[in-house]
């Protein structure tokens, strides 16, 4: 296992697991977000964010032997699987996915941390819920159904066969996985991170913000399961 792909729902975290296990791999963690997230939220043209994307993976192959990359964008989703030996799958429940959405960007609203390229996430944001495009909230809503849709067929292709495939459903699974991987050492001098801290992954402001922000979730989460019925 040297070359995995991270996939499943906004909140399953994606991110901080291709992070973790590319410290187990000694490998370099690319980051699809970063890559596809230009300034003021305006994603790269497909062509461009591709040539990112295959750059990147030849980067890491070149200065780990290796990488752990994290995303779910169709863009760039064969061609990184064809490229990959390991699949890693996190199929998580709703209620799992919109408890940890609704506690993150709680802390990225209140505290205005910057993500990729300048953009921070906002209020007026989080409850365009007439939009899933827009609203993080509504889109990791619909993000489990929609992401089984999208890898239920695709595991039981014989186009991807060769791949191994890991479905974790519970977050005890995802701990038990992890932990079962075992630590290498780093081969790149340089760990090649393509993102600072993605959609999943929180940052050290962000870790450091959570006890002050515990009381906008809460509240935010109100705000938030009202919306998402009158959007239903």
């Amino acid at each position: 296992m040297r070359r995995v792909v991270v996939v499943g729902s906004s909140g399953s975290g994606k991110t901080t697991l291709a992070g973790e296990l590319a410290g187990r791999l000694g490998v370099p963690h690319v980051e699809l977000d970063a890559l596809h997230h230009g300034p003021g939220w305006t994603p790269v043209p497909a062509g461009e964010f591709r040539a990112a994307a295959h750059a990147a993976l030849d980067d890491a192959d070149a200065t780990g032997g290796g990488w752990v990359v994290c995303g779910n964008y169709a863009e760039v989703a064969t061609g990184i699987r064809a490229r990959a030996d390991t699949v890693v799958w996190l199929d998580l429940p709703r209620t799992v996915v919109m408890a940890r959405i609704l506690g993150r960007t709680a802390v990225r609203v209140v505290h205005r941390v910057e993500l990729w390229n300048g953009n921070r996430e906002s209020l007026r944001m989080v409850l365009a819920l007439h939009d899933p495009e827009r609203s993080i909230v509504r889109w990791a809503w619909g993000g489990v159904q929609r992401s089984r849709r999208q890898y239920l067929p695709v595991m039981a292709s014989t186009t991807w066969s060769d791949l191994r495939w890991h479905r974790l459903r519970t977050p005890a699974e995802v701990r038990a996985w992890l932990a079962a991987v075992p630590r290498l050492p780093d081969r790149s001098p340089d760990r090649l991170n393509r993102g600072p801290h993605g959609a999943d992954n929180p940052s050290e402001e962000e870790r450091g913000h959570s006890d002050d922000a515990q009381a906008a979730g809460r509240h935010l989460g109100r705000m938030g399961r009202d919306h998402v019925r009158a959007a239903r």
